[in-house]
């Protein structure tokens, strides 16, 4: 069973010491420098992925509207030691629900993550060529 949960005083530690394969770095910065931008930035909300009693993942979305007049994922990892088994697509999913279907919905990733680029298509998400940085832009418009 999969489940987001509040990052707190009890887990914090556990998130930052999820890895992501080397290959995988070079695509996200460390759940650390996340976790202390959103303690800057109160509209984040950071979230620990489990699977039943085990962190295997973080994520962190906006709760405000931003570029693109839509609101954004800003994270998502699962562990490498537990990657493969679709615990992304479950995770996305309920982070979606969360944030709420009707919005819309952008998330920014390196064009070189094709397990990113593959997850977030098949979840709806369209590349209309919005590019930031080095990351691109896909959107996943409201229901």
């Amino acid at each position: 069973m999969i489940s987001l949960r509040p990052i707190d005083a009890q887990n914090w530690y556990t998130c930052c010491q999820l890895a992501l394969s080397e290959q995988e770095q070079s695509y996200m910065e460390p759940n650390a420098i996340s976790l202390l931008q959103a303690m800057y930035e109160p509209t984040l909300r950071p979230r620990a992925i489990y699977e039943d009693e085990t962190m295997v993942g973080f994520l962190m979305y906006n709760t405000e509207l931003e570029e693109l007049d839509a609101w954004w994922i800003y994270r998502i990892m699962i562990d490498h030691a537990h990657q493969g088994k679709g615990i992304g697509r479950q995770a996305t999913e309920l982070m979606l629900e969360e944030i709420g279907a009707e919005k819309k919905i952008v998330v920014g990733y390196h064009p070189e993550n094709e397990a990113a680029h593959h997850l977030y298509e098949s979840l709806g998400f369209v590349d209309e060529g919005h590019r930031f940085g080095r990351e691109m832009a896909v959107i996943r418009r409201g229901e």
